[in-house]
């Protein structure tokens, strides 16, 4: 599923103050343009973005000491307290984070640290933890919910763990289809590595050409190949992890009943434990066969319905995928080829990989069109698969022209998913009209369960105010939605520090106690991403 492009590596450094490679930027397609002002009528442009050189930050609040002792560990070239190197590596790739950065003055880490093997990443904590040091780990920098934000919560500083440098393929046990890889080893560099050896991992978030093995773990992951491979965290075996108060190596048998499965715990923990340094993962072979079909609905109800079908009933797909009619339309506008092989109404494609791809995609036709899906060809798929990893791109130039563009997703039953679904649609609509601002609300399911299916919204909205204030109304009243109609607060997104508030509604209180517990025991200074996941509150030493 795959192609040279998914897989070629990189720029290291994504646009500062956007997503991905600037030479991949776009423009937006004539047709959208001429859409938004019939959807959320005129949008003033706003101000252009600073430009990097003129970014302003205070001054790093490290002392020489606390300098001398980082670069004792890491080597003088890897601890940077330069001004780029600081706002490069600060915050994620919300729409929030790309709000700020279109700002003169700007947060930052105090410094960005890189170490190269797991016994520096220890060794980095415990200086961190002598000198009173928040340490914020990174990865790709790719989180969209607050997850790498530069807070140093109580302490009077703040670093940048940069976890680059631990990238490769540590092994590979052909024999049991495992493999070990770096936390800081990227998704194509990851895949290529494996490829090497006619094995691929086969997890593909939209984020995946720049996001990491260990952010993958540590935000529970999940790719557009799920329905065939499964979330990330079915595929972690095993891991590694630095903590303020020891290392952790965890996994090895491929069942155990060895009490509760602490691996699990590690998954999700988003860096506030410690820092996961090595990640053990299931692998398969190289699928030689792809088979793909893509389908139109009446509605999308009628494709939710199809799709229960699908999971329940035995159709296995690698990918599949439902557009809503919004999300449909607007599919449409951008790509003429899709217009023509598309009726209106809702939409989905479907992937198949390895050799039986054939046999499994008639079952899974079988079943779409018993339950009221018509096949159109290999049109929309072929063309959903050459550009699933450019959404963000397109974000970008919605920001650029005015437009607010965020996404959210969450997830619920079979039973429950329409109800969820109009729940967030209305909380997204009234919110933004509330604000005095039009909006236009897209969804998707592409993440399936036996017993339910993820929601992924998009919304574009004319705001004329401030946009980052107008969000966060709008978003408490979407979370609060989200939450009161059955929905979990994140299925792949995590929950950082944008969610933090809603994770005792959907875990209780005593779930949030045994993880403070847990982060007291693992980090007893609290250095450890500060107010990510389960907020702020006061630690022992």
């Amino acid at each position: 599923m795959t192609s040279s492009s998914d897989t070629a590596v990189e720029p290291q450094e994504m646009r500062w103050n956007g997503w991905g490679d600037p030479d991949r930027a776009v423009e937006l397609p004539r047709a959208v343009r001429a859409l938004l002002p019939l959807l959320l009528g005129r949008v003033p442009r706003p101000a252009p973005s600073v430009h990097l050189d003129d970014v302003q930050v205070a001054p790093s609040r490290l002392s020489g000491a606390d300098i001398d002792a980082l670069r004792a560990v890491v080597g003088d070239s890897e601890v940077r307290i330069d001004v780029e190197s600081r706002v490069r590596r600060s915050g994620g790739r919300s729409t929030p984070d790309l709000l700020r950065r279109r700002e003169p003055r700007q947060r930052a880490a105090d410094a960005v640290v890189r170490p190269s093997t797991h016994d520096e990443v220890a060794a980095v904590l415990a200086v961190a933890g002598e000198h009173g040091i928040a340490v914020v780990p990174v990865g790709g920098g790719t989180s969209v919910v607050g997850g790498v934000a530069p807070d140093a919560g109580r302490h009077r500083a703040v670093i940048a763990l940069d976890l680059a440098r631990l990238s490769g393929l540590v092994g590979l046990d052909p024999v049991s289809g495992e493999a070990v890889l770096l936390a800081g080893t990227r998704g194509p560099e990851a895949e290529r590595l494996l490829a090497e050896h006619g094995f691929e991992l086969g997890h593909y978030p939209q984020s995946f050409r720049y996001a990491s093995i260990g952010g993958f773990a540590a935000a529970r992951s999940s790719g557009q190949n799920s329905a065939g491979y499964g979330r990330f965290d079915a595929m972690v075996t095993g891991l590694r992890a630095a903590t303020p108060t020891g290392d952790l190596d965890l996994g090895g048998a491929p069942g155990s009943a060895a009490g509760p499965d602490l691996t699990r715990l590690l998954l999700g923990s988003e860096g506030i434990f410690g820092v996961i340094t090595e990640v053990r993962v299931r692998v398969h072979r190289i699928p030689q066969t792809r088979v793909v079909e893509s389908w139109s609905f009446p509605d999308f109800t009628t494709g939710a319905d199809a799709l229960r079908e699908v999971v329940q009933r035995g159709g296995t797909p690698t990918v599949i995928r439902l557009s809503d009619e919004a999300e449909t339309g607007v599919s449409l506008a951008q790509v003429g080829r899709i217009g023509k092989a598309l009726a209106k109404g809702a939409s989905a494609v479907t992937v198949f990989e390895g050799e039986d791809a054939e046999h499994r995609r008639a079952r899974t036709a079988e079943l779409i069109a018993a339950a009221g899906g018509t096949s159109t060809g290999q049109g929309a798929a072929e063309d959903w698969a050459r550009t699933r990893f450019d959404g963000p791109y397109l974000r970008d130039a919605l920001l650029d022209a005015g437009v607010f563009c965020e996404t959210l997703e969450t997830a619920t039953t079979w039973s429950n998913l329409q109800r969820l679904r109009a729940a967030v649609t209305s909380a997204l609509k009234d919110g933004f009209a509330a604000a005095g601002a039009r909006s236009f609300v897209m969804c998707h399911i592409s993440h399936l369960y036996p017993t339910g299916a993820s929601l992924y919204f998009t919304v574009l909205a004319g705001v004329r105010n401030d946009q980052l204030q107008t969000w966060d109304t709008v978003k408490r009243r979407v979370g609060d939605a989200i939450v009161a109609s059955g929905g979990t607060i994140t299925h792949h997104h995590a929950i950082g520090r944008d969610h933090a508030q809603w994770l005792p509604r959907e875990v209780g209180e005593t779930g949030i106690r045994i993880l403070r517990a847990v982060k007291r025991e693992l980090d007893p200074r609290g250095i450890m991403n500060p107010n990510a996941l389960v907020g702020g509150e006061p630690h022992r030493e």
